[in-house]
């Protein structure tokens, strides 16, 4: 497993679906998800410092792990299988270390306010992320999405060119 961190939050402007892009902190490789609104606007809320007066869904999880004596000690994405990422909270009560599947997108909203780390498979990052470069800007702009049946090299191409005002901004 690799730690990473989440290296931004943004909006698929094709399909005007969230995506958290989480970046290996000891390199340059990327693991885009694409997640829900509510769980982006968590996620969004906790980058941002964003506190209420009364907890949300992610800060009450938080809360009651603590109140019953856990820590979320760590966050995993194990997998994915049929385009969904599967993901595995460790908490440590105690002497007992046992995990909780769940979503990647709630994991991180919860591991974000639990200052939990943040790891992900390897494989996971070399099958499906793609190397941050610097946009050329006088490369010509692309259009449109990436084409239905594009093989892993060419979605991988398509995903290295884009610049990140392509994905737009996510505002909670």
């Amino acid at each position: 497993m690799i730690k990473v961190r989440v290296q931004s939050l943004g909006l698929d402007q094709n399909t005007k679906s969230p995506v958290v892009i989480l970046q290996e902190e000891e390199g340059e490789r990327v693991l885009p998800i694409w997640i829900g609104p509510a769980e982006a606007s968590a996620i969004a809320m906790e980058l941002a410092g964003m506190k209420f007066a009364r907890p949300l869904t992610h800060d009450l999880f938080a809360i009651l792990l603590r109140g019953l004596g856990g820590t979320l000690t760590r966050v995993l994405i194990t997998r994915v299988q049929d385009n969904t990422y599967f993901a595995e909270l460790v908490v440590q009560r105690g002497d007992d270390v046992f995990t909780i599947d769940a979503r990647p997108s709630d994991s991180i909203a919860i591991a974000l306010r639990a200052r939990a780390d943040l790891y992900a498979g390897d494989e996971l990052l070399t099958a499906t992320s793609f190397e941050i470069a610097a946009v050329d800007p006088d490369a010509p702009e692309l259009e449109g999405g990436p084409a239905p049946g594009m093989s892993a090299e060419e979605l991988k191409e398509h995903l290295r060119r884009l610049n990140p005002e392509d994905l737009g901004r996510f505002n909670p």
